[in-house]
């Protein structure tokens, strides 16, 4: 078998330290990196430092640095050098759940998912809600005119005090004049907005239409996610309608890849076994 190049040896042999999360010995004479720590966001020796170590090229080392980073196990900070990432399990979200179900739209469907799965904590911010002009995507998702405004609520979520999803949900002004108040009032509705449609102006959620795409991270997500400029998040447009057909509510969430995982259902199915081999 012919021998890996240097850079895969390397990358690799600082693979296996990352995922022991080993700190090393320095005075250990055994030890190929001597004093690097290699925790969970931590900082990774220099290149200068793995190029006296590895007795190897600059150019050797950047392309392990390369590897380990397409791998997700570091990313490089601009001015301030590579750090180890912090390894999350991913939460798993169902998007094919039961549209007719009173719930959903913001904080309720999200925190009984959570829970349901295991985890400690999940939180959300308090709604910032806006008056906007929609995008052409929400627009024509909504199905109201060129010069309509409409409601927005934006919350960010949390699952064990991580940042795990940004969301906003738009809904058409008239739900104001129908009677929909709350909707402006930055505060969680607890029951769900589904609900509080159906009760309040007798809009009911029948079904809803989940569009995925996958792009990188703008710069305030990057920041909010902590990620790195080379990162990929999912953007979930999840267009539902009321019994004649009509759009009432248009909901983005966007998902960093490192966390989210989804499963869709069709037909009768089995709950999943976590863990297990299906």
């Amino acid at each position: 078998m012919a021998q890996q190049p240097m850079y895969q040896q390397i990358a690799e042999d600082l693979r296996q330290s990352i995922e022991l999360g080993a700190t090393l010995d320095p005075d250990d004479p055994e030890n190929l990196k001597p004093g690097a720590n290699f925790k969970p966001g931590a900082k990774l020796p220099t290149e200068l430092e793995l190029c006296d170590t590895y007795h190897a090229s600059r150019n050797t080392i950047r392309d392990a640095i390369k590897r380990l980073t397409s791998l997700g196990l570091v990313e490089t900070r601009p001015g301030q050098g590579t750090y180890i990432t912090t390894r999350v399990d991913p939460f798993v979200t169902e998007l094919s759940g039961d549209p007719r179900a009173l719930g959903g739209a913001e904080g309720t469907t999200y925190l009984s998912e959570v829970q349901k799965s295991g985890h400690r904590d999940a939180s959300f911010s308090i709604p910032k809600v806006e008056i906007q002009a929609p995008t052409a995507e929400v627009r024509l998702r909504l199905r109201v005119p060129s010069n309509s405004q409409v409601i927005s609520r934006h919350q960010m979520r949390y699952i064990d005090k991580i940042p795990w999803s940004l969301q906003t949900s738009f809904y058409p002004m008239d739900f104001i004049t129908k009677g929909a108040t709350r909707l402006l009032m930055a505060e969680d509705i607890p029951q769900g907005t589904v609900r509080y449609l159906a009760d309040t102006i007798g809009i009911n959620q029948v079904g809803y239409r989940d569009w995925i795409t996958a792009r990188g991270p703008d710069p305030n997500e990057q920041g909010f996610f902590n990620l790195a400029h080379d990162a990929t998040v999912f953007e979930v447009f999840r267009t539902a309608f009321d019994q004649t057909g009509t759009p009432l509510r248009v909901t983005v969430t966007v998902f960093p890849t490192d966390r989210n995982q989804f499963i869709i259902n069709v037909g009768e199915v089995p709950e999943p076994e976590y863990g297990q081999d299906e």
